[in-house]
């Protein structure tokens, strides 16, 4: 990100933090400043909030103060996560024989070599006395020797032969005589990282992921996406599992009329002669099931050759007239999905996914059976849905549909389905709140919004809310208000309960020039409650996390990640915990805020704050000092840097160093494994640095670029400074 357009978001709505000077003899003062506000482009220097920042990258503004450095994010087909990954150290041992000369006689003879044989990483070592085995990821030969395992199975002793390549000797295990230190025990875990990541694969095919939906299914967690085959012809479903990505088959339609007094069931056998299938989804459509009712059957391959148009029944006694011969499914490439989980019958195995691209007909999802919704346009190809009031919607262009009450399968005027005309564009539709006796669905256009009221087509109105305010496609979400993204920046609208109306309110005005760069390459947008963040994704590897608490606007900050995040879904899994997937430009899926590196790449970030005069613009002072308070769970380290006087070349500018912290949890009594926990862990450290120099202000700029620390947070900066002269004119 250029300089100009990296620095500064928008003002914050907190109230800027200053800590009061403190005198602390001999003529210094400590005065400093807490970290609200987020990157700021626009605001001048002086009225800057103490704390904004001028420029940042992947630190986000945190939601009780601070910023801190984003997680990362790891690759997810369903195999072991890299960040659960762990690694075992397996000290060599010696004896006499291994020895150059006399070893009674010359104690500090060197061992030629440390390894009998010396292995390499990617190998796989066994201790075949007991059968334990792990993969080798660094083989360390002083100060002492030793290896480095992950993936260990079995326990490994501390006297056994070590073994590779089948039969190679490599030494003998000895008890460990040694202790890592905080930064050595991060590399390690990041080696075992890359070790699982290596074994994850992206979603078959070419192109960028198409789509990507979690849900929970009958209690388990599903992860479910879409991307195009090598020919770029079609769209495929495949689900993560234990063994990676596996393809989701889609079944074939047969249609039906004359559906009889019995209504067929899902799971019904069609029989029609000699010829058999399971109905894997009944998609009533019209009519009455008295003699009237016409629809579809999602069935399985038959067996005993193809239906044909006539009289079939089913296990349930239903009798239909069949319209012809089955029909693959079949799903085109080229569109991008979106879905809805949402339940029509309200039990737990109900629930569905629906979804729709823009190229195909919408479908809904169980799991198992993908069946096509047909909703009678031509062509069929609905871009937005949702659903709302127990009614599925749909948007196409300018027209709003939406199925007839609890029927998804039903889009026939005739069932209470019906269309709205919308004179623009629709680029997205959500919830919003309403009164306690209705409710009021926001239908988002390229360049306007209007309001859907009303729980039924007999009190449904649409309203144009005119204000000229639109939204980008895939950037509305529902955090506590609903957000999203128009030309001019964020925008969230919210509810005023004196008229039952909405209030736009642009959030991202302070750094409008990287809105005006990224706003027509918007690819996705997401949610993390958790954070109370509201977060969009860029095509140009840009994403913008804006920071929202207790409907206070703090500030947003820029994120760059090495591959393109195309589509997301966050999801609520079994137990309780929040998940965003990530699906790619490069066909890989991700699971978001994870782990300490962006699939292994290092995560390079800054931050620089603007210039501070402590109070005092023009009057010179010295700098003696600075102590940086640093908070997280894990090692980090940073470096530190300072420009004084505008950066003048005037002035001696010096270089930043480097600050190692070791931020590990406290331990507690019985609470702890022994030799796996750090005494002097504390999780908030302040850092202590020299700063010299006499200007009238200062500004600090703190980064890092690595992919094995975690996530940590700058709470604050206390400077340590003298008061000089006024400045002369």
């Amino acid at each position: 990100m250029s300089a100009a357009l990296a620095r500064g978001p928008p003002k914050s709505a907190w109230t800027p933090v200053r800590y009061s000077q403190t005198n602390l003899g001999g003529g210094t003062t400590a005065q400093g400043v807490a970290f609200p506000g987020g990157l700021d482009l626009t605001t001048p220097s002086l009225r800057l909030q103490p704390g904004a920042l001028h420029d940042a990258l992947n630190f986000y503004v945190a939601q009780f103060g601070g910023y801190t450095r984003t997680e990362g994010y790891e690759r997810f087909d369903g195999r072991a996560s890299p960040s659960v990954a762990t690694y075992t150290i397996v000290q060599i041992g010696f004896s006499p024989a291994d020895f150059t000369s006399d070893f009674s006689s010359d104690f500090t003879t060197t061992p030629s070599p440390p390894f009998t044989y010396t292995p390499l990483p990617g190998q796989v070592v066994t201790q075949p006395i007991n059968g334990a085995t792990g993969t080798i990821i660094a083989v360390v030969t002083a100060p002492v020797p030793y290896l480095v395992l992950t993936m260990v199975t079995g326990a490994f002793d501390n006297s056994s032969a070590l073994m590779v390549l089948g039969s190679v000797l490599v030494g003998n295990a000895t008890a460990l005589t040694f202790s890592l230190n905080a930064r050595s025990k991060a590399i390690y875990t990041a080696l075992a990282a890359d070790a699982y990541r290596a074994l994850i694969q992206a979603v078959p095919g070419v192109g960028p992921v198409l789509g990507v939906v979690a849900m929970a299914f009958l209690g388990v967690d599903q992860v479910f996406v879409f991307r195009a085959n090598v020919g770029n012809t079609a769209a495929l479903l495949y689900r993560a599992t234990a063994a990676g990505w596996v393809l989701v088959p889609y079944f074939s339609l047969v249609s039906f009329t004359a559906g009889g007094t019995a209504v067929p069931l899902d799971g019904d056998t069609l029989t029609q002669g000699g010829v058999t299938t399971t109905i894997q989804r009944v998609m009533w459509q019209s009519g009455a099931w008295a003699g009237s009712a016409v629809g579809q059957f999602v069935v399985a391959a038959p067996v005993g050759g193809d239906f044909a148009a006539g009289a079939a029944t089913t296990t349930s006694g239903a009798t239909v007239t069949l319209s012809g011969p089955q029909a693959p499914i079949t799903m085109a490439a080229g569109g991008r999905f979106i879905f809805e989980k949402c339940n029509f019958s309200g039990q737990l195995v109900t629930r569905r996914i629906y979804g729709c691209d823009g190229v195909n007909p919408a479908f809904e999802f169980d799991g198992v059976t993908l069946a096509p919704i047909s909703t009678g346009l031509s062509p069929d190809r609905p871009s937005h849905i949702r659903f709302h009031k127990n009614f599925l919607f749909l948007s196409q262009e300018a027209s709003l549909l939406y199925c007839a009450a609890g029927n998804p399968f039903k889009w026939s005027a005739v069932d209470g389905a019906g269309e709205i005309a919308t004179g623009d564009t629709v680029t997205g539709m959500i919830t919003l709140p309403g009164s306690q006796t209705t409710a009021t669905l926001g239908v988002y256009l390229r360049t306007n919004t209007a309001f859907l009221y009303g729980t039924d087509p007999t009190t449904f109105n649409f309203v144009t809310f005119n204000t000229g305010i639109g939204a980008v496609p895939y950037s509305i979400q529902n955090l506590f208000d609903t957000f999203f993204l128009d030309d001019l920046g964020v925008v969230t609208l919210k509810t005023t309960l004196n008229w039952g109306n909405f209030l736009p309110t642009t959030l991202t005005k302070n750094i409008l020039p990287f809105i005006a760069r990224e706003r027509g390459n918007l690819k996705a947008s997401s949610v993390n409650r958790e954070k109370s963040q509201y977060r969009l994704f860029f095509g140009d590897g840009y994403a913008l996390y804006c920071t929202i608490l207790n409907q206070q606007y703090l500030g947003s900050a820029p994120m760059l990640f090495p591959d393109i995040i195309n589509c997301t879904d966050t999801t609520n899994c079994v137990d309780d915990e929040e998940e965003t997937y990530a699906g790619s430009q490069s066909g890989y899926v991700y699971n978001m805020d994870r782990g300490t590196s962006f699939d292994g790449k290092e995560i390079s970030a800054f931050l620089v704050t603007a210039w501070d005069a402590l109070k005092s613009p023009r009057i010179l002072k010295r700098y003696r000092a600075a102590s940086v308070e640093v908070q997280g769970d894990s090692f980090a380290e940073f470096s530190y840097g300072y420009q004084i006087g505008y950066n003048s070349d005037q002035l001696a500018q010096l270089p930043s160093v480097l600050l190692p912290v070791n931020l590990g949890a406290v331990p507690h009594w019985d609470s702890f494994v022994w030799d796996d926990f750090i005494w002097d862990g504390t999780g908030l450290s302040p850092s202590d640095v020299d700063e010299t120099g006499t200007a009238e202000n200062i500004r600090v700029s703190i980064s890092s670029g690595t992919n094995y620390i975690g996530a940590f947070t700058v709470n604050s900066i206390v400077h340590h400074y003298s008061m000089r002269r006024g400045m002369r004119v």
